[in-house]
């Protein structure tokens, strides 16, 4: 008798059965089960954002769902979102930036930051948001608060804020 998949995941546009152990992390299954390392563990508690991975065009740790949960979703990954030979606009202004120092939290902040650019372009408010129904501001202060959950060890956070703010002010697709 074949054993009936527990999910159906799609991972950058292809579709894969899951089998595996329903206790497995998205995490794990898309390091481990499907080879895509580009998505890091770092602190596999939720609290260091090397792991951001975005499932249906939102972001999310994946260290703290498990892959199971995701039938009928779609997840992107760092390598969903361009290669090293069709990088994206946000990859491209990471490079030109040096907004990825050691490299380790990069494609967790670019999974964040392209996340991040379409929930601002919806009018998503935060934190800092002085106006919840109006639009919001692309300053400083609101890209630092919306990219807090994704840390830096090295510190290039003015780097990656400079990348940032280079793919919202030119309007390009993340």
């Amino acid at each position: 008798m074949a054993q009936t998949p527990a999910a159906r995941i799609a991972v950058n546009g292809v579709s894969h059965d899951y089998k595996g152990d329903p206790r497995r992390s998205l995490l794990d299954f898309l390091r481990r089960d499907f080879g895509l390392t580009g998505t890091k563990k770092g602190c596999d508690h939720g609290q260091c954002g090397a792991c951001t991975v975005m499932v249906n065009g939102r972001r999310i740790n994946s260290c703290l769902t498990l892959a199971v949960m995701h039938d009928g979703d779609e997840v992107t990954t760092i390598e969903g979102l361009g290669m090293p030979d069709s990088l994206s606009a946000l990859q491209k202004a990471f490079v030109s930036h040096d907004g990825f120092q050691c490299g380790y939290c990069t494609p967790g902040q670019i999974c964040s930051a392209a996340a991040m650019i379409e929930e601002i372009r919806e009018g998503w408010p935060s934190f800092v948001s002085v106006d919840v129904a109006g639009h919001a501001r692309l300053d400083d202060e609101e890209i630092r608060e919306r990219m807090s959950g994704n840390l830096c060890r090295c510190g290039a956070y003015a780097n990656i804020l400079a990348a940032i703010k280079e793919v919202m002010e030119s309007g390009a697709t993340s």
